[in-house]
C-alpha cells in the first residue's frame, strides 16, 4: 500500500492525481499507524517548515515517519516534504526537523535583482547519480524561498542553479529519496521519477 501523507498542508490531490494517471493506487491519510505500516511513503509539501512540524506532532505522523525509517521502507519527500527531512531549518525563526539526513535548510540570498524569491517556475536538474530514464538537465517545476544544504555531499542526488547558488535539489539516503521540486507538477518527466519511486526497489 503506498500512503500519502496528510499533514494538514500538502499537495495531495495533485501527487494522488498524478499517480492515477500512471495508474497507480495511492492513500491519503493522517492516521499513522497507516502511515507507519505502508510499503511506500509520498510525502507531500507546500506551507513552511515550522507548521509542517507542528502539524506532524500533532498529528503523531513525526513517530510514523521514523518507523517509516527504521523499517527501510522507501520515502519520497516533496519540497516542504523534503526540506523536513534534515536537522534544523532557518525558516520560522529556526525550526528543529525530523533529522534523518544530517544537514540544514537555508534561505536564499539573491546576488542580482533579477533572482526573484520565492524561486517559481521551471529550472533544470543535473543528476549526480546513476538516472537512466531522466536526461541530465530534465526541467521540473520548483516552488521555494529556502534549499537543502546537506553535511555530506555523498547525499545529493541531483542539483540546480539559483540566485548565484548550486544547491541540492534532490537528495538520497538509504531508503530516502528527497526532492525540492514538485514532480506532480512537472509533466511527463515528473510522472516518470513517480513511477520510477513506485516501481523500484529502492532498498
Amino acid at each position: 500500500m503506498l500512503a500519502i501523507i496528510d499533514y494538514k498542508a500538502g499537495n495531495l490531490t495533485s501527487v494522488k492525481l498524478a499517480l492515477e494517471t500512471l495508474g497507480i493506487d495511492g492513500t491519503i491519510t493522517s492516521d499513522p499507524d497507516v502511515v507507519a505500516g505502508a510499503d511506500r511513503v509520498i510525502f507531500p509539501g507546500v506551507g513552511a517548515a515550522g507548521s509542517a512540524m507542528q502539524n506532524l506532532k500533532n498529528l503523531g505522523l513525526d513517530n510514523a515517519l521514523r518507523a517509516v525509517v527504521r523499517r527501510g521502507i522507501p520515502l519520497l519527500g516533496i519540497c516542504v516534504g523534503m526540506q523536513v527531512m534534515l536537522d534544523f531549518s532557518e525558516e520560522d525563526g529556526g525550526t528543529d526537523l525530523l533529522g534523518f539526513i544530517p544537514g540544514r535548510v537555508v534561505r536564499f540570498q539573491p546576488v542580482n535583482q533579477w533572482d526573484k524569491v520565492p524561486q517559481i517556475g521551471w529550472n533544470s536538474v543535473e543528476w549526480k547519480m546513476e538516472q537512466h530514464r531522466i536526461p541530465n538537465g530534465s526541467d521540473f517545476y520548483f516552488v521555494h524561498s529556502y534549499y537543502p544544504v546537506p553535511q555530506n555531499g555523498e547525499h545529493i542526488f541531483a542539483q540546480t542553479e539559483y540566485a548565484g547558488v548550486k544547491f541540492a535539489s534532490a537528495l538520497r539516503y538509504n531508503n530516502i529519496i528527497a526532492v525540492q521540486f514538485h514532480p506532480e507538477k512537472s509533466g511527463k518527466t515528473g510522472l516518470q521519477l513517480l513511477s520510477d519511486f513506485v516501481k523500484k526497489d529502492n532498498r
